[in-house]
């Protein structure tokens, strides 16, 4: 893990002026934005209270650790553009994502630039957050007009921090988990308020199955027709300060009950998502769902074209795109599918469609980060290390794959999912991800 050099010309901070409160939000990215701006919105809250309770969530959920680990993430990111801001941010056992979405309807301003970037969360802001009152006017400044990100001029504030690693990779594996999902619960005002009533105390330790009982929101220890598998349900506590406050809440979760989602309507152009992995103690920085997509690298000129043609928030549909530029449907999907693995996609489950995000960090950097991939292509650089045995019925490759100790029989290809005899694939079944042996032989086979 390197380390990475946050320069941030002062602390965030919750200002008092003369026209009423300002909350100026200092920004750092690894890559400045287009046009060298350093100042992404300024403008107004028009419910600064509402939006306070989002951020002081939000702030929860980084200093949440559900499983011992390291220090706290303290720095989100915010994506502004398409009129609209995206904050997005992981607890610190990275097995919980969470977003607040403030859209045209929440704000009042000028978008100076598009673009993504780190943002200063610390205490002392977050303390000041919880009293701004019901009526209290408040600005907010994402960055500062002076200040250029990648190092500023006079005075800065500087912290030596680790490069979240981890981060970035559940950035990525989250968006591919959310692009799966289906609607399978709507609750209303009354009942969203109800929703942790029926949560066991103390840590979950089984899965546990969402449903309604009666009217009610009821987690059970038994499958039922239409219930939501959620993992570590004892998690979802992290929303108690905004449920009542949700107009309605609508539950998500994958076919195959890998991960969950709570989408709260808090009105006014609010909304906040809080998505969960499939237990407390997986993160989503561990599942490797996207690693398939990466096995043909993206060419350089793709990523080239995909910055200068989107821009930050813009909603990304597929279809459209590929009509629009007369591309063939395998081209698009392979293009969707590559800039999800690499995180410049999110997936935004209100308009169930991806929205294009520039992350703050150099894209080098982001394509070394799987290193199941990277095992695997030096699996392939050795000579004999991935062997053919034979293809049989419906092109169904048998390889064998040189692992620590052993050999491993590897199947790729045909109808039937991919197969390995490593302790892996054993304890998984795929289910986060391949295993090097596997992406080796379908990097050498097809």
């Amino acid at each position: 893990m390197s380390d990475l050099t946050y320069a941030y010309a002062a602390p965030s901070a919750l200002l008092v002026t003369a026209n009423g409160n300002s909350l100026q939000l200092a920004a750092y990215a690894e890559e400045s934005p287009a046009g060298g701006a350093a100042c992404f919105f300024q403008g107004h809250l028009r419910d600064s209270w509402l939006a306070a309770r989002g951020l002081s969530t939000l702030a929860k959920v980084v200093a949440a650790r559900f499983v011992p680990l390291g220090a706290v993430l303290r720095d989100p990111i915010v994506t502004a553009g398409a009129e609209r801001l995206r904050f997005e941010a992981f607890s610190s056992c990275n097995g919980v994502y969470a977003r607040l979405d403030l859209g045209p309807a929440a704000l009042a301003g000028e978008f100076v630039a598009s673009g993504t970037t780190n943002f200063d969360f610390n205490e002392p802001m977050v303390n000041a957050l919880a009293r701004i009152g019901r009526h209290e006017p408040v600005s907010l400044a994402v960055g500062q007009q002076a200040v250029a990100l990648t190092r500023a001029a006079g005075t800065v504030t500087e912290r030596k921090v680790a490069l979240p690693l981890r981060w970035l990779k559940g950035l990525t594996a989250a968006q591919g988990y959310l692009a799966q999902m289906d609607e399978q619960l709507r609750l209303t005002r009354p009942q969203a308020a109800q929703l942790l009533q029926s949560l066991p105390a103390g840590a979950a330790k089984v899965d546990t199955f969402l449903t309604l009982r009666g009217a009610r929101p009821h987690f059970g220890l038994v499958p039922a027709p239409g219930a939501v598998w959620v993992g570590g349900a004892h998690r979802l506590r992290l929303l108690d300060g905004l449920l009542p406050l949700a107009q309605a809440a609508r539950i998500y979760g994958t076919p195959d009950g890998q991960a969950s989602a709570v989408v709260l309507e808090l009105g006014g152009g609010h909304e906040f998502l809080l998505a969960l992995s499939a237990g407390a103690s997986r993160g989503f920085s561990g599942e490797g769902t996207q690693l398939g997509e990466l096995l043909d690298e993206l060419p350089a000129e793709w990523l080239s074209g995909a910055k200068n043609l989107f821009r930050a928030n813009e909603m990304f549909n597929p279809t459209l795109f590929g009509l629009t530029h007369d591309l063939a449907p395998g081209t698009v999907a392979r293009l969707c599918a590559s800039l999800s693995a690499i995180g410049l996609l999110g997936f935004d489950l209100t308009e169930n469609q991806y929205f294009y995000r520039r992350l703050p960090f150099r894209t080098d950097r982001i394509l070394q980060l799987n290193p199941r991939l990277k095992n695997a292509r030096a699996l392939l650089a050795a000579p004999d290390e991935v062997q053919l045995v034979g293809v049989g019925p419906g092109g169904r490759t048998e390889a064998r794959v040189r692992g620590s100790d052993v050999w491993h029989t590897v199947l790729v290809g045909g109808p039937e999912p991919p197969r390995c005899t490593c302790q892996w694939f054993t304890a998984h079944q795929g289910q986060r991800g391949m295993c090097k042996h596997v992406l080796a032989a379908q990097l050498q086979f097809g």
